[in-house]
């Protein structure tokens, strides 16, 4: 029979190791709740616009416009505050951009106008996401190695995907039953528990000899990042290369040679990232510090996983703006029903990225990842099947969880692939660089993606009409036909619309109904075939990967030396 004492002791072991497995997993717990709340907001914001539109008495151009500029301060921002690790205190740079995203969120909460929304969202909430993104990815390299690095990895692709699931159910359930202003005042709280964990991150720098900032190559690394962001964000609505319709800023129109602001943007932001690549290598020669060493640029696993993660994102971006835009403008959803549809996405994504990074053991990770890509493209195959009036959230629970499954295994293998490629010293400025290609590829797929579905969508509406009509018209009266109707949506509020129905005849409104039905069926098969494109796309992209996950601390030493001599050769040439 055991003794008081020996119960005792047993208890005191018990709560040692408990309070041991918490503290070594506290990074883990701290950087995935960040990227949940992080996330969520971003949903949050999508489902509140509506409402914001009627509080604020604006037009929905003017608060999507908080949301572009949100992701324009989080582009342009990221690498430079992706290297913040490397010169100061990484419990510091956390702690201190969370206080600076919960300052954010409580001017967004109490705004009062566009202006304070702008300020608080945008701007400042912004700016503390540019910090956070690429530090999540440091702090996992950093804390954890092996199977309980792989399973950090797995725990944040959860945990994220998670986010962007149910952020819509929250939001929808606030924004209807209380207001979309609690929706930040929450995260308030969510930033208090992240502080508790945050105080067991390393308060060291990942750097001995911290460096300056590399003020130039700062300067073109954001205008390269905005300005491919900017492009990419103009080119649904102005188009890609010709003017599809006025650009005007204040009282002046920019369209030169009859050309779209796209292009131009794009152009400039391709132009600003090789002057950085060039300026980079330059500094480097010249023996000082840049802002992303040569050897992160040119490292091929590393960039095969960059890529890999960019064509990932592309798709995720467009099958989560198409998808609860068709569930709730054709099948009728509420928010809330759209965030139960996607619940076996949810469910499957955290289950797969979590159980799924030990696989690796027995399965190449660059199979279990192309094993992934192919799920994904069977499940869009499955959706564009089913994809009409008889469709349910039962009937698509399978093709939603596959899809899911798919993404979990691919996000459980590809970021600690990519950032264990590069040696941990320079994690920091890895992140930096895996998060430049997400926020890129996230607004080319919301752009490519998006503007394919709106088109399609608009264009089946103008046609369904001037059938029913009778009527015909040459391509370019049909181009103007489309323009109108989607400047028209765009600024129609629920009210105007339901203004605009009561004027209609009962047969006239039943018309409608089923033209615009017809359309979406049509702009939703079209571009899930388009997703399935980029998805082969991806599997190519696959390819590059390396087989195993790269050990680059291996050969950290080489590196060392190899980067002395190099100087020192540098420094020769200077005295000579």
């Amino acid at each position: 029979m055991p003794t008081d004492e020996s119960t005792s002791n047993g208890s005191t072991r018990l709560s040692t190791g408990l309070k041991a497995g918490v503290q070594y997993w506290a990074p883990a717990i701290a950087v995935s709740l960040t990227t949940f709340i992080v996330v969520l907001n971003a949903s949050l914001m999508n489902v509140a616009i509506p409402t914001m539109v009627d509080e604020f008495d604006t037009t929905v151009t003017v608060i999507q416009g908080a949301v572009a500029l949100y992701s324009l301060v989080t582009a342009a921002l990221v690498l430079p505050a992706g290297t913040l690790p490397s010169r100061h205190s990484i419990r510091r740079v956390l702690a201190v951009a969370l206080l600076v995203y919960a300052g954010g969120t409580l001017v967004a909460s109490i705004s009062w106008n566009t202006t304070i929304l702008y300020l608080g969202w945008s701007l400042i909430q912004g700016s503390a996401a540019a910090v956070i993104f690429p530090l999540t990815f440091t702090v996992l390299i950093i804390s954890y190695e092996d199977d309980d690095r792989a399973k950090a990895f797995g725990l944040l692709a959860g945990v994220s995907g998670v986010g962007s699931t149910i952020g819509p159910i929250i939001g929808g359930a606030l924004t209807t039953y209380a207001s979309w202003r609690w929706g930040f005042t929450l995260q308030l709280v969510g930033v208090g528990v992240i502080l508790f964990f945050a105080q067991y991150v390393s308060p060291n720098p990942l750097s001995e000899t911290p460096s300056s900032l590399d003020k130039g190559g700062t300067a073109l690394s954001i205008v390269g990042s905005t300005s491919l962001v900017t492009g990419f964000l103009l080119s649904g609505k102005y188009g890609w290369l010709v003017e599809r319709r006025p650009f005007v800023v204040g009282e002046m129109q920019f369209n030169p040679f009859g050309t779209s602001p796209a292009i131009w943007f794009l152009g400039v932001g391709l132009l600003g990232f090789a002057a950085f690549v060039q300026y980079e290598r330059r500094l480097e020669r010249a023996g000082k510090s840049p802002l992303v060493p040569l050897h992160v640029l040119t490292n091929r696993p590393f960039l095969a996983g960059v890529l890999t993660y960019n064509m990932r994102s592309i798709v995720s971006a467009g099958f989560f703006f198409i998808f609860p835009v068709y569930l709730q403008a054709v099948l009728g959803y509420t928010a809330f029903e759209t965030g139960v549809a996607l619940l076996p996405y949810s469910l499957a994504s955290i289950l797969f990225s979590t159980v799924t990074p030990n696989w690796r053991k027995y399965i190449s990770p660059r199979t279990l990842i192309q094993i992934g890509i192919v799920c994904m493209g069977v499940a869009l195959v499955l959706l564009y099947e089913q994809t009409g009036p008889s469709q349910t959230i039962v009937r698509m629970a399978l093709p939603v969880a596959l899809y899911g499954a798919g993404v979990g295994l691919v996000l459980a293998q590809i970021t600690n692939m990519t950032m264990s490629a590069v040696p941990t010293a320079y994690s920091a400025e890895a992140s930096g660089i895996l998060n430049v290609s997400y926020s890129i590829g996230f607004s080319l797929g919301t752009a490519v993606i998006g503007s394919y579905f709106l088109g399609r969508f608009y264009g089946g509406v103008v046609d369904g009409v001037l059938r029913a009509e009778h009527e015909t018209v040459s391509a370019e009266q049909r181009t103007d036909l489309v323009i109108a109707l989607e400047d028209a949506a765009e600024t129609a509020t629920d009210a105007t619309q339901q203004q605009f129905l009561t004027q209609l005849t009962p047969a006239q409104r039943q018309l409608l109904e089923e033209i615009f039905e017809a359309a979406m069926f049509d702009a939703q098969r079209a571009t899930l075939l388009l997703l399935v494109l980029f998805v082969l796309l991806l599997l190519i992209a696959s390819t590059f990967l390396p087989r195993q996950i790269p050990d680059a601390d291996a050969g950290t030493d080489h590196l060392e030396s190899s980067q002395d001599a190099t100087r020192e050769a540098s420094e020769t040439a200077t005295e000579d």
